[in-house]
C-alpha cells in the first residue's frame, strides 16, 4: 500500500455514494460507487488536476480496496482507474466478483 501523503485522509461518504480523499480538509479526490448486497461497483475515480502526480489516486484506491475487504464485499471494477490499480496490485484480485457468465467482474484483460 502506498504511504499516505501527510494530511491526506480517505473516508466513505455513503450519502454521496463515494469515498472521498481530503488533503488538509479539502476534497481533492473521490471514487464513486454503487452498493448492492455483498457487492460494490466502482464507477469513476477522479483526482483534482491541481493535485495530480502526488500519489493521491493510488492512496485512494488502496484505501478503498482495504475498506472493501474489511467489509467482506466483492468488487465490480467498472472504473478504469480502479480496474488498472487491481491489475497492477494483484493482492486485491481476490476482491473481484467472478461469475460463470462474465469471468472477472469488470477487470479489463491484462
Amino acid at each position: 500500500m502506498p504511504e499516505s501523503p501527510a494530511g491526506f485522509v480517505v473516508a466513505d461518504n455513503p450519502a454521496e455514494n463515494q469515498f472521498e480523499g481530503r488533503l488538509d480538509g479539502r476534497l481533492v479526490a473521490h471514487s464513486e460507487y454503487e452498493l448492492a448486497p455483498g457487492v460494490i461497483t466502482f464507477l469513476h475515480t477522479e483526482v483534482d488536476p491541481a493535485f495530480e502526480g502526488r500519489g493521491l489516486g493510488s492512496t485512494l484506491a488502496s484505501s478503498v480496496l482495504d475498506e472493501v475487504r474489511s467489509r467482506g464485499l466483492q468488487v465490480l471494477a467498472r472504473c478504469p482507474f480502479i480496474a488498472a490499480y487491481i491489475r497492477r496490485h494483484r493482492e486485491y484480485a481476490d476482491l473481484l466478483l467472478r461469475t460463470k457468465l462474465t469471468g472477472s467482474g469488470g477487470e479489463p484483460a491484462a
